[in-house]
């Protein structure tokens, strides 16, 4: 399995996936991911920003209604046309198809910003697409992006229920594999390229960037009260999230 693969599989189901997207992305963009990333992103007023793997496009939409100047690349043409799709004329992205591992046709150091919301999993060469991050950033600005836990999502984990101490446990198993699986708690199940927290950190600083900050999503407790299932993301991290300046 090669991204060109996993691009054919996010185009046969961009449908499926995106059925349940709204607003603020799914559950788990609302309840985890966003804030951290807003967090990060400070204040995105009249910045030029790059939404790197956009998707269907929600994280877009909400970067232009707080003032930013946003372009939009993904590799999957059919998730580009959802977002076209979705994206209100007024509301002024510029999309465009590409693949980030090589994103050629955008000039070198014209962002301010660029933020990948659980993309790099998804690209075979992730060594290239942190390069090309680079790249594409105006000195002194920042790259944030955000994974599924190499440390926790990998190949064969899930929760193990204890019946008899009723309890569950979160199961990790494969940890130094590297390469691509299927995730099968998903349906379909979707392709994912696994790697080490060391592999992930060996790119950034290869590439150029310092490490800024890391942070572990977890829920607030405004968001434990509102969706009450998510206590069990007090117990494991499902994400990771990091801040990288050029």
């Amino acid at each position: 399995m090669n991204t060109e693969q996993a691009i054919e599989r996010w185009n046969q189901y961009a449908e499926r996936y995106t059925a349940n997207y709204y607003e603020y992305g799914d559950i788990h963009h609302e309840v985890l991911l966003n804030p951290t990333i807003f967090s990060l992103l400070e204040e995105v007023d009249g910045k030029h920003i790059l939404d790197a793997g956009c998707g269907e496009g929600y994280l877009s939409r909400i970067l232009v209604k707080k003032g930013a100047i946003v372009t939009a690349v993904d590799f999957s043409q059919k998730m580009l046309d959802i977002a076209m799709e979705r994206t209100p004329q007024q509301l002024p992205v510029q999309f465009f198809h590409g693949n980030c591992e090589n994103l050629a046709f955008l000039a070198d150091n014209q962002f301010d910003r660029i933020v990948s919301n659980m993309v790099l999993q998804d690209l075979e060469d992730y060594r290239a697409t942190i390069r090309e991050m680079y790249r594409l950033l105006k000195p002194n600005s920042t790259f944030i992006f955000s994974i599924l836990h190499p440390c926790f999502v990998t190949p064969n984990s899930g929760w193990i229920r204890h019946e008899q101490l009723e309890q569950q446990y979160w199961k990790v198993q494969r940890y130094f594999y590297e390469g691509v699986y299927q995730q099968l708690a998903a349906d379909p199940p979707i392709v994912l390229f696994h790697r080490t927290l060391t592999s992930y950190v060996e790119a950034i600083t290869e590439a150029g960037f310092h490490i800024e900050k890391i942070v572990e999503p977890r829920p607030s407790q405004e968001m434990l009260e509102k969706y009450p299932q998510f206590e069990e993301d007090l117990h494991c991290a499902d994400f990771i999230v990091f801040k990288l300046k050029k």
